[in-house]
């Protein structure tokens, strides 16, 4: 049942943040840049945490847990916003997607190089799946600068660190308590970075509304319940599960935006919904292991 509910949670988490790009691309309509996005977005998501938050009294993390959680935020989060953000700039977007959704791969090879993580042929089979279905939804497309492609690339390195270094920390931090630690911290950096450079705001209703939609929906939501998810079936299954994404986007792009689902992205998606299935039955949840070499199971 605790499989079930963190599949359940990290799927929505994958929802939430497929809105992202739609929301994202409202707002630089709106006469929005990527900083100023990335300011609002967090700086509204921290205080909306803080709601949550203090009305229940919950307890704060320890010392060094809070240090671990600010840097998961002021350097991970910030990192791989900055990385991905600035990727996008320059390369195609299904590109900079594709090399994005390396992550699950990288988190596996990292849980299984540093904690002993053992692979089961179920899970093997799962995240194999996840990244054929990933590259049929997005697309294998070339062209952009190749600092570009290398962005995308440290935008995935960096995302897969963070999920490791979650996968411990909040446990003992809890997922409200440690998501609001994230966010305040993403939020602190990005204003003193926009202090210095200067950012564009929306001019619009809707660019406000698409802000709005990205700190409620695509980082509140988003991040509460992926590591709440994480916690309870661990990094390797939070990465593959989290291959939903991609799928989730291009739908949205089709309802939305008028683009076009072509038989490979909808053969895709279902490689992607297969994987989830798979990962959402039987074997204990890795997540609840907290001490490193600790052997685990993931299927």
């Amino acid at each position: 049942m605790n499989v079930n509910v963190g599949v359940a949670l990290v799927s929505i988490s994958a929802i939430s943040f497929a809105f992202l790009p739609i929301f994202t691309r409202v707002a630089y309509e709106a006469g929005a840049d990527p900083l100023g996005v990335l300011v609002i977005r967090f700086a509204a998501a921290s205080a909306i945490m803080a709601l949550l938050v203090l009305p229940r009294r919950l307890p704060l993390p320890g010392r060094r847990t809070l240090v671990f959680l600010f840097l998961m935020g002021g350097v991970g989060y910030v990192g791989q916003s900055f990385l991905y953000f600035t990727a996008l700039t320059m390369a195609p977007v299904a590109q900079i997607t594709l090399l994005l959704y390396l992550y699950p791969a990288i988190v596996t090879i990292l849980a299984v190089v540093l904690w002993k993580e053992r692979v089961t042929p179920p899970g093997i089979i799962a995240l194999v799946a996840a990244l054929a279905g990933m590259v049929l939804v997005v697309g294998i497309e070339g062209g952009g600068h190749p600092l570009g492609a290398l962005a995308g690339l440290g935008a995935a390195a960096t995302y897969s660190g963070y999920i490791m270094v979650g996968s411990r920390v909040v446990p003992r931090g809890g997922a409200l308590q440690a998501s609001w630690m994230i966010m305040s911290s993403a939020a602190l950096v990005f204003a003193v970075i926009s202090l210095v450079q200067g950012v564009n705001l929306p001019t619009t209703a809707a660019g406000w509304g698409a802000v709005s939609g990205i700190a409620a929906i695509s980082t509140v939501l988003a991040i509460v319940t992926f590591l709440a998810g994480l916690e309870r079936i661990g990094p390797t299954r939070s990465a593959t599960v989290s291959a939903l994404e991609p799928v989730v986007t291009v739908a949205l792009a089709a309802l939305l935006l008028g683009e076009t689902l072509t038989p490979a992205r909808l053969s895709g998606g279902a490689l992607i919904l297969l994987a989830v299935v798979v990962l959402s039955r039987k074997a204990p949840a890795a997540g609840k292991k907290t001490v490193p070499r600790k052997k685990e199971e993931i299927s």
